[in-house]
This record gives structure tokens, C-alpha cells and sequence, in this order.
């Protein structure tokens, strides 16, 4: 099946348009990646610094272990806060390029059906059967593609909640240590 060059430029350019597109939510997920770590290291210099000035303070061995029980809960709560900002960062960003690249599938399949209607008009005679074969298999392609999607999602969902569950728990219990 010959092409015309527009067909050509018209599909580079859209190809174009994805890889800029895929490229500008990399770059997003980066950018809110970085945003979180510059916020985590700026958190725990203030808090070093804070908890120095409270250890230089420190009169006797019986003051130093109340100190050292209070300092170890929002240390904990910080670093399982960090931990889930940065799923929720990633998880955000797969989300996005998931959606780019659905997009994308249901672009091609759409190419491949309306390439195949073409090719059927020109195709000799007796040859149905055989596109009716290329359709069914692109048919359970797509499919299996949506079978795996929706299974990634489930997983991701699942994952979310166990974070926030394992999140929830640690919190808790370093709470009921600490009192």
C-alpha cells in the first residue's frame, strides 16, 4: 500500500508530538521529584541544626533520654511522609505517561483498521478471510493490552493503599513507643 508523503509527515509530526509530549511529563515528574527532595534535605538541616542547639542544652543523663524519645517521633513521621511523597509522586507520573501511551495504542489500532479497510477495497477477491484473520488478532491484541491495563491499575491501587497503610502503622506505633 503506497503512502503520500503527506500521510508520511503527517504521522512523523504526530509521532513527534508524543515523544514531546512523553518527554515533557518525564521532565514534570523530575522537576515535582526534585521539588520533594530539596524540601526533605531543606527540612532536615533546620532539624539537625534545632536538634543540636537542644542536645547542646542538655544538663543531666535523665534529661538526655527524655530528649532522645522526642526527637526520634517527627523524625520517624518525616521520613515516612518523604517516603510516601516520593510514591506519590512516581505513582502521578506513571499515571500520566500510562495515558500517553493508551492514547497512543487506540491512535495506532484506529491507523491499522482504517489501513485494512483500504487494503480490503483493493485486495482481490477471496481475500476477506484473511483480513478478518488480521482484525481478530488485532481484536485480541487490544484485548490482552486492556486485560494488562486494567491489572496495573489494581496493582497500583493495591500499592497506594499498602503504602498508606504501612505509613499509618509505623506512625502509630512509634506514637505508642514514645508514650
Amino acid at each position: 500500500m503506497y503512502q503520500a508523503p503527506e500521510q508520511l509527515m503527517a504521522w512523523n509530526k504526530a509521532n513527534l508530538e508524543a515523544a514531546v509530549r512523553f518527554a515533557g511529563i518525564a521532565l514534570e515528574g523530575a522537576e515535582r521529584m526534585l521539588e520533594v527532595q530539596l524540601k526533605a534535605a531543606k527540612s532536615a538541616f533546620a532539624d539537625g541544626v534545632q536538634q543540636a542547639k537542644m542536645l547542646a542544652d542538655v544538663k543531666d543523663p535523665q534529661e538526655f533520654a527524655q530528649l532522645k524519645n522526642t526527637l526520634a517521633q517527627p523524625s520517624l513521621e518525616k521520613a515516612t511522609s518523604y517516603v510516601k511523597s516520593v510514591y506519590d509522586v512516581a505513582a502521578a507520573t506513571q499515571s500520566e505517561i500510562n495515558k500517553l501511551v493508551e492514547e497512543q495504542v487506540s491512535e495506532f489500532n484506529k491507523q491499522v483498521v482504517t489501513g485494512l479497510d483500504k487494503v480490503v477495497k483493493s485486495a482481490p477477491a477471496g481475500s476477506e478471510m484473511a483480513v478478518a484473520a488480521v482484525k481478530s488478532a488485532i481484536s485480541a491484541v487490544n484485548s490482552t493490552y486492556d486485560n494488562l491495563s486494567k491489572s496495573a491499575k489494581q496493582f497500583a491501587e493495591m500499592s497506594q493503599a499498602n503504602i498508606e497503610a504501612a505509613t499509618s502503622q509505623a506512625v502509630h506505633a512509634s506514637k505508642k513507643k514514645a508514650a
